[in-house]
């Protein structure tokens, strides 16, 4: 070694007093928040790890217990993905060629992880559907966590523990975790890009990450990131990068995307495109069905968020008044104002448009839980502003109470909705699976094993799990007359080609096609629930002479059932409110063409 030791140290201490005042000039430039995780006023939060365990223990549980709760979900997504697999399925409006709102890019980034299960685990087709359905709640835990651990990062631990509990216990995402939606899809990645947008360090994350939610997935989704894109633009003047991802993403996303569709329609095809040319432009849009007034959603809201969710709704406002009164440290935290953004605009758009739908509110159920934990952190700040004690911390024992006692009354409430919900609602899943039994035990299944099986629906068409509840490709669900006059989904035409060809029948004015019915003589099986009012086209034909129950499963007759416990499960109470009724297969004892129930 060489050199004075003094001249060393210094060149040392004035290089590293050089890069401090770069890293601060970078700071100030970047407009970067800074962790708060070392602020002593900050509350204990979970390790990543631990949250992630939890996380998923929760996600897995929805993936085997939650119900499928919208139609949608099976006839636009689990049967075309079943058509992929399997070479048969049905077919909407939506993805024949003439109309191409639907993207088979979605769909296939679903169909290869169960075309594996298939082929490498399994070729029981209910365990595939429950697989992709763990797979599904195992990547939202994943979202779930990276959102938390940047809440907590930068944002605050307070805010960030009760978001965790919030998202852990809703069932708001017992519902979407799992659900093979893309506003499902929109959910996680919105998830990814808030909490890339949180840190300031990765907003190329955040620009692609609401791309692939508008394109691959709801074109409606990108909505949500109109808040990053103009904090990138104006706060943080990132002009130049900005502009950068945004062009990677779309050669990333759209460009696949355009190949894939137009490769399956046999044209060339925009499919978010047309989505929105269609819902937007055209002369009656998505106002056909579907059809709701404003307290559809504030229904919704309550029941999959209760008293977070309204806490949700005046969070802004709750966190810019005491902003007001108590005073943080500059830049020590992301804006709470500019956080909450996102979900006030997907409000403003969707609760003012007549058609609703309970999957519309999933993009933005991530905010109601941080929305909600604004409120109570503002609350707990306030408080120690009005009542502050000796030690001068924003968390005393007395405000923390209130926060603890929301979260105990929320845990409790959405508990209690789960379980009503698979408690009431399950059998319409439970009675497909009968069937593998039922396809398997010689003494009821008496027909050839090479025999084409027709299993019929009725009233009962709209909760139909999916093709993957099938026994066999011989197994093929068949629609028989009731009092639903809408437009009813079609089987795929056979071959590789079937997605090309334009299928007969088909409307996008939700108009009934006649030629979707099949006469009862023909059918082997009926799903139908057994409800003691009946119609000419709706008979109870659990009292048929012509039909013998096989298997059966209890659902709550909401008709009959009391409003409030057959929304939420109450132990030793809801039975003696709820009505049950039975969910039946129906085989077949005819000997002549009638089905006249029996005389009581």
């Amino acid at each position: 070694m060489s050199g004075n030791p003094r001249r060393r140290h210094g060149q040392r201490l004035h290089r590293e007093a050089a890069l401090t005042n770069a890293e601060k000039q970078s700071d100030r430039r970047d407009s970067k928040p800074r962790p708060v995780i070392c602020d002593p006023q900050e509350p204990w939060a979970l390790t990543t790890i631990t949250a992630f365990k939890l996380l998923t223990s929760a996600r897995l549980c929805a993936a085997l217990w939650n119900i499928i709760t919208d139609c949608d979900e099976v006839f636009n997504y689990w049967e075309p993905a079943h058509y992929l697999l399997y070479g048969y399925g049905f077919q909407t409006w939506e993805y024949s060629p003439v109309y191409a709102i639907r993207s088979y890019a979605y769909i296939l980034l679903h169909a290869l992880p169960l075309k594996v299960f298939q082929t490498v685990i399994t070729d029981n087709k209910i365990l595939v559907f429950y697989l992709l359905r763990c797979v599904l709640g195992v990547v939202c835990a994943g979202c779930e966590v990276y959102l938390y651990r940047a809440v907590k990062l930068y944002v605050g631990s307070n805010i960030a523990r009760l978001t965790l509990w919030f998202l852990l216990l809703s069932t708001g995402l017992f519902i979407s975790s799992t659900a093979f939606l893309p506003s499902s899809f929109s959910m996680l990645l919105t998830m990814v890009a808030t909490a890339a947008w949180l840190s300031c360090r990765q907003q190329g994350i955040a620009i692609l990450a609401v791309a692939a939610s508008a394109i691959i997935g709801w074109p409606f989704a990108a909505a949500l990131g109109l808040p990053i894109a103009a904090d990138i633009l104006f706060r943080q003047k990132r002009v130049m990068e900005f502009t950068l991802w945004c062009v990677i993403a779309l050669l990333v996303f759209l460009v696949p995307v355009v190949l894939i569709d137009s490769h399956y329609f046999g044209k060339f095809v925009i499919a978010p495109l047309n989505i929105m040319m269609y819902n937007v432009f055209s002369d009656h849009g998505p106002d056909l069905y579907g059809v709701e007034p404003l307290s559809y959603y504030l229904m919704n809201g309550f029941l999959n968020f209760n008293i977070v969710f309204f806490l949700a709704l005046l969070s802004l406002p709750m966190a810019l008044l005491v902003s007001l009164l108590v005073q943080l440290p500059a830049d020590s935290r992301f804006p709470a104002w500019l956080l909450l953004t996102p979900m006030y605009i997907w409000i403003v758009i969707f609760f003012t448009q007549p058609h609703k739908e309970e999957r519309f509110l999933f993009p933005i159920y991530p905010f109601f839980a941080i929305g909600g934990s604004v409120f109570l952190d503002s609350v707990q700040r306030a408080w120690s502003y009005i009542l502050p004690d000796k030690s001068r911390s924003r968390y005393t024992d007395g405000s923390s109470m209130v926060s603890v006692f929301t979260a105990i009354l929320f845990s409790l409430l959405c508990l209690s909705r789960s379980v009503a919900l698979y408690q009431g609602y399950h059998a319409s899943m439970d009675v497909y699976v009968e069937l593998q039994r039922v396809a398997n035990d010689p003494r009821i299944h008496t027909l050839p094993q090479d025999k084409n099986v027709n299993v019929c629906v009725g009233k009962e068409w709209y909760r139909f799990p999916s093709n993957f509840f099938l026994p066999s490709d011989r197994w093929h669900l068949q629609f028989i007359k009731s009092e639903f006059r809408g437009l009813l989904p079609k089987p795929y035409e056979p071959g590789e080609d079937g997605t090309r060809v334009i299928p007969s029948h088909m409307n996008d004015l939700n108009k009934e096609e006649p030629t979707r019915y099949i006469d009862i003589s023909r059918c082997h099986y009926l799903i139908d629930l057994d409800l003691p009012t009946e119609s000419e086209v709706e008979l109870r034909y659990s009292e048929s002479d012509d039909w013998t129950v096989v298997a059966n499963a209890t659902f709550v007759d909401a008709s009959r059932s009391h409003r409030l416990m057959r929304a939420f499960y109450v132990p030793f109470v809801s039975w003696k409110y709820c009505t049950y009724v039975n969910y039946n297969v129906l085989k077949t004892t005819r000997t002549k063409k009638s089905t006249k129930p029996k005389k009581s």
